[in-house]
């Protein structure tokens, strides 16, 4: 199977790393089309392995994500090729309940593959996960749940280590409460139930479209699930799923990326195709801010800019603000009229990228979880850092409306959720431009933008 170009482009040399260069406020016009969730086909991938026959899954971008979460399930025994979008699994001969820490630590929804493993195998041998550094998201969750299914569940050496008690090597359907609307914890915890005797009932489970997703996936291959999308998911488990083939829903945080970059750059863009509904805390925010935001067709919407007015936002679990646009609304707030302030209440370090937009001139306080933003006339190009991955797309968003350019670094970040933004970006009238400079000039973001060029 061919490399991808997310794929490629994350593998940096020692000698090499790669940054973009962007050259800001330039108008653009057009239509970005949107890729697949990224979130909804790591868990989907994960689903992939209750199935003992071939899947297909369509709609797949092609993200360093992904890319290891394809490693991680070819390290448990399954097939996996890539033809154009589309990924063609084969789960068949699933041959091992471990996966490997190397690949575990660098992602963190590989820990989805606990819950499939312990349905379909009855053990699963997974490491404490990885990921983005913005904060604590532990497991706890999982792990009881995982227990109230019937599984014996014990952390050993930063490896969690469960098995099915009982004859039968099936998981027991169980009623489970969630102390928080965990996606991950959601989804876990519907998978390993599809398979298990009996029925299971999630309260308090999480509502995100990617959930939907995940049920939708589940029952194209038999499985019955119903309430998805509500606070209450019953699942009756099935003996043996089948095989699919499912298009993956499309991404709502990218699709709002590109509407905070069209704001930003007051330029009218359209992007399709998306699911709107999915987009209503977006939509709405956007509109208290300024522009118009318009449903042209079921699957298109559309940004007419404006002048851009404050506004506060508090990150909540879906359908509230979503906290993977926060960032990115951060960026756009720096050049609205007022004072805005920026609750972050889902991850306790997701306000790091502030420090980098005071670095192009924002106007920015921290104070606890709180980000007070004072407007200012206008953003200057200057290196900066990305910290995690929406922290990329909020200095990418803020480099195309900045004077001069920016020029962005971290972008194995960005590389973890965007399918080809560059491109995509040019296509509608940016100009930017991914290059590989040596490392040490890199390393020294004092340095002007002019040396690293």
């Amino acid at each position: 199977m061919a490399a991808t170009s997310q794929e490629t482009q994350s593998a940096a040399t020692d000698e090499e790393t790669s940054v973009l260069k962007i050259w800001g406020r330039k108008p653009l016009s057009g239509c970005i089309p949107i890729s697949g969730a990224k979130n909804s086909v790591l868990a989907i991938l994960a689903g992939t392995l209750l199935c003992p026959k071939q899947c297909r899954i369509s709609n797949v971008p092609s993200l360093a994500d992904i890319g290891k979460m394809c490693q991680i399930l070819r390290a448990l025994g399954v097939k996996i090729e890539r033809n154009g979008d589309a990924l063609e699994i084969d789960a068949s001969h699933v041959g091992s309940d471990r996966a490997p820490y190397e690949l575990v630590s660098k992602l963190r929804a590989s820990f989805f593959a606990v819950g499939p493993l312990l349905a379909r195998l009855g053990s699963a041998r997974m490491p404490l996960p990885g990921g983005c550094a913005i904060g604590a998201r532990p497991v706890d969750l999982h792990v009881r749940g995982l227990q109230a299914l019937g599984a014996e569940v014990r952390i050993e050496q930063g490896v969690v280590c469960a098995d099915v008690k009982g004859r039968s090597g099936r998981l027991k359907g169980a009623k489970i409460y969630l102390d928080y609307p965990s996606v991950g914890a959601t989804e876990t915890l519907m998978m390993a139930a599809t398979l298990a005797e009996g029925e299971t009932t999630i309260y308090n489970a999480a509502r995100e479209p990617e959930v939907v997703d995940l049920a939708s996936f589940c029952g194209a291959m038999g499985a019955i699930i119903h309430g998805a999308g509500t606070n209450t998911i019953t699942i009756v488990g099935v003996p043996e799923l089948h095989t699919v083939d499912y298009p993956i829903v499309p991404d709502r945080i990218e699709a709002g990326t590109f509407l905070v970059a069209a704001a930003i750059t007051h330029s009218e863009l359209s992007i399709a195709p998306v699911v709107p509904d999915h987009l209503t805390p977006i939509i709405a925010k956007l509109r208290e801010i300024g522009p118009q935001v318009v449903i042209d067709a079921p699957d298109t919407v559309r940004l007419i800019p404006s002048e851009l007015r404050a506004t506060d936002i508090e990150t909540l679990p879906y359908p509230g603000f979503p906290t993977d646009m926060q960032a990115q609304f951060s960026a756009l707030l720096t050049l609205a009229e007022g004072n805005s302030v920026i609750t972050e209440t889902v991850f306790e370090n997701r306000l790091r990228h502030v420090a980098e937009l005071s670095r192009m001139g924002a106007d920015i306080r921290v104070k606890g979880q709180n980000a007070i933003v004072r407007g200012v006339h206008g953003l200057s190009g200057v290196p900066v850092m990305a910290t995690d991955l929406r922290a990329a797309a909020a200095l990418v968003i803020a480099g195309l409306a900045a004077d001069g350019m920016t020029i962005v670094k971290g972008l194995h970040h960005l590389d973890r959720g965007y399918d080809n933004i560059e491109q995509k970006l040019r296509n509608v009238g940016a100009h930017l431009e991914r290059v590989k400079v040596p490392t040490e000039r890199v390393d020294n973001l004092a340095d002007s933008a002019e040396a690293l060029v």
